[in-house]
């Protein structure tokens, strides 16, 4: 699987740069090295079973975000206005209600707490 940043250069996947990138998202949040391995993981195995041979550095962002969130809404928000190219204090305010509104739904309690290593209910 090959990466195609911005500058049109290609380079094999890494999942190591995934979790560097997520890392930096993380800073100052109570994630382990353990939980941002599982999330390399699981956005290495969502971009392989695309079946493309080459990704976009966008594309690979795009396919972090879900797993962020469940693992942690401050990073992914941090990540998410990057990737997602939040331009206003409006960009956020919205994601902040599509947050609440899933959280008061119940959407992605218990694989939150799976991948930030706590027990779940």
């Amino acid at each position: 699987m090959l990466v195609q940043k911005r500058s049109g250069v290609t380079e094999l996947f890494s999942r190591e740069k995934v979790i560097s990138g997520v890392r930096k998202a993380c800073q100052g949040r109570p994630v382990t090295d353990d939980a941002l391995a599982l999330l390399g993981q699981r956005v290495e195995e969502a971009v392989r079973a695309t079946g493309r041979v080459v990704m976009t550095t966008q594309e690979v962002g795009l396919a972090i975000l879900a797993p962020l969130q469940q693992l942690d809404e401050v990073a992914y928000l941090r990540f998410a206005s990057v990737y997602r190219g939040f331009t206003s204090l409006k960009d956020f305010e919205d994601e902040i209600n599509r947050l609440r509104a899933d959280r008061e739904a119940g959407i992605g309690t218990a694989a939150r707490s799976a991948l930030a290593g706590a027990p779940t209910a």
